[in-house]
C-alpha cells in the first residue's frame, strides 16, 4: 500500500496542545505513523504549513441555504434537497470533513454522501426535532396557516409531541427514520416568531422519557435550549449537549460541570440573523427583535461557560446563514476568552468525544482515520482573524482521499 508523507510542517494534533513539528505518514484511510524523519512512497512537502484534523461543526443544517420566510413560501418542496449538494460541497471546502446536522436531513441525504454520489462530510442526523405544541418547532402562524423550516414527508417524520406518552412515540419515529441523535426543543428560540427563548419548554416526565428512548437505542439527546429553565431541565435528565445556551446562569454552568456534558454555543448564529436581516432578508420584525435581544447576552454566557472550564464543542448553526463561513466560529471562541489552541480543539477533539467517535477520529495519531487538513501558515493566528483559516486552507483529506487542493501544483 502506498505510504503517503507529509513532511516538513508543525502538527496540530486535536487534543488542545501546541501545534510541533511532526511529520505524517498516511496509508489508504488511516494515519500509521506521527514522528520526524519519516519515509514514504509520496512525498507533500508541508514546510511553513500547520497540519490538523479534519473539522467537526456539531450544528449544521445543511437543508437549509439561509432563512427567509417569503423565499420559503414559494420554494418547491423538492429543491432543498438540491441545495444540499452544494452546502455539503462548500463545507467540506473549508475543512470540515464530520457534521452533526440539527435538523433537516434525511437518511437519503446522509447515504447520498456515504455511498459517494455527493461530496461532502462524514454526516450524523437527528432528521426533525421534537418540540411542544407552541414551541420552537411549531410553525403555526396567527394567520391560520403554518409554516415549518422542516416540513414532515415520508422520511422526515413531524416532531410535535406533548406528555411523556406522545413524546415517547415521537422519539421510536425519528430513530426509525434513521437518527443517529435525538434533537429536542426545550426552549423557545429566535427564528421562530411565536416563542420567546427566555420560556422553558417540555417538562422534566417529557425529557426523561426521550433521553430514555435514546439510550436504549445506544444513541443520545441533543437540546435546542436557550432559556436558563430550557437548560436545567435538559441537563437534569440527562441530556448530552447543550445547543446555544444563550441565557445560561451559574446554575446551569454547574450543571453542565456536573453532568460532564457540552456546550456547542452556535455563536455565529444570531449575528447571522442580524446580517439577514440588515441585507433586507424576508425575516418577521418579531424574529429580528428577539436576535437583537439576544446577541449580547449569547457571548455574556459563553464567556462565563468558557471561565468555568465547560467543555464546549464547535458547533455554527450554519443553514441559518451561509455554510462556508462556519471557521469564523473560532474566532467568537477566540474573543469569548478561549485561547486559539482551545478554539481548535473545540472542532476537532472535543467534538469527536461529543459526537461518540474519538476512536477514530478528531485526533493526529497512529490508527486514526485519515481526515486532515493543511493550512498555510499559523493556524492558530489565523484562527482568531475574520476568514483567515478558511483562507489558509492549502489541502483537505478525507479517508485519506485529497477532496481540496489549492496548492497550485
Amino acid at each position: 500500500m502506498t505510504r503517503t508523507l507529509i513532511h516538513g510542517g508543525v502538527v496540530f494534533d486535536g487534543t488542545g496542545a501546541a501545534p510541533s513539528p511532526a511529520d505524517v505518514v498516511v496509508e489508504g484511510d488511516t494515519i500509521v505513523e506521527v514522528g520526524v524523519g519519516l519515509d514514504g512512497d509520496v512525498a507533500i512537502d508541508a514546510t511553513g504549513h500547520t497540519l490538523l484534523p479534519g473539522f467537526f461543526d456539531c450544528h449544521v443544517h445543511v437543508m437549509f441555504s439561509g432563512v427567509d420566510y417569503l423565499k420559503g413560501l414559494a420554494r418547491p418542496f423538492s429543491l432543498p434537497f438540491y441545495e444540499s449538494v452544494h452546502n455539503l460541497r462548500a463545507t467540506l471546502d473549508c475543512g470540515i470533513t464530520s457534521v452533526r446536522d440539527a435538523g433537516g436531513a434525511d437518511l437519503g441525504v446522509k447515504e447520498a454522501v456515504r455511498r459517494g454520489l455527493v461530496a461532502g462530510p462524514r454526516m450524523q442526523i437527528s432528521v426533525n426535532a421534537l418540540s411542544q405544541t407552541g414551541g420552537h418547532g411549531d410553525g403555526w402562524m396567527p394567520c391560520g396557516t403554518s409554516v415549518k423550516l422542516f416540513p414532515a414527508h415520508p422520511g422526515r417524520p413531524h416532531g410535535i409531541c406533548d406528555g411523556p406518552d406522545e413524546a415517547r412515540k415521537k422519539t421510536r419515529e425519528m430513530l426509525r427514520a434513521g437518527a443517529d441523535v435525538l434533537k429536542i426543543m426545550t426552549s423557545g428560540g429566535v427564528l421562530s416568531p411565536r416563542d420567546d427563548p427566555r420560556h422553558g419548554h417540555f417538562r422534566d416526565a417529557e425529557v426523561a422519557v426521550m433521553v430514555e428512548e435514546a439510550a436504549a437505542a445506544g444513541k443520545y439527546v441533543m437540546s435546542h435550549a436557550q432559556a436558563a429553565d430550557g437548560i436545567k431541565v435538559a441537563l437534569r435528565n440527562g441530556v448530552r449537549s447543550v445547543e446555544h445556551g444563550i441565557y445560561l446562569d451559574d446554575e446551569g454552568v454547574a450543571l453542565l460541570l456536573e453532568r460532564d456534558a457540552w456546550l456547542v454555543p452556535t455563536m455565529l448564529a444570531p449575528q447571522m440573523v442580524l446580517r439577514i436581516a440588515a441585507d433586507g432578508g424576508g425575516l418577521l420584525p418579531e424574529v429580528i427583535e428577539k436576535a437583537l435581544m439576544v446577541v449580547d447576552q449569547h457571548t455574556a454566557a459563553v464567556e462565563r461557560a468558557v471561565a468555568a472550564g465547560v467543555k464546549i464543542a464547535m458547533g455554527t448553526d450554519s443553514g441559518v446563514g451561509p455554510h462556508g463561513d462556519n471557521l469564523d466560529e473560532f474566532r467568537l471562541l477566540i474573543e469569548a476568552g478561549m485561547t486559539p489552541a482551545a478554539a481548535l480543539h473545540t472542532g476537532t477533539g472535543s467534538a469527536a468525544d461529543l459526537l461518540g467517535v474519538a476512536d477514530s477520529l478528531g485526533t493526529i495519531a497512529p490508527g486514526k482515520k485519515a481526515d486532515l487538513v493543511l493550512v498555510e501558515g499559523d493556524a492558530l493566528a489565523h484562527a482568531g482573524a475574520k476568514g483567515a483559516l478558511k483562507e489558509s486552507i492549502r489541502g483537505v483529506w478525507l479517508d485519506g482521499n485529497r477532496v481540496v487542493d489549492r496548492t497550485g501544483a
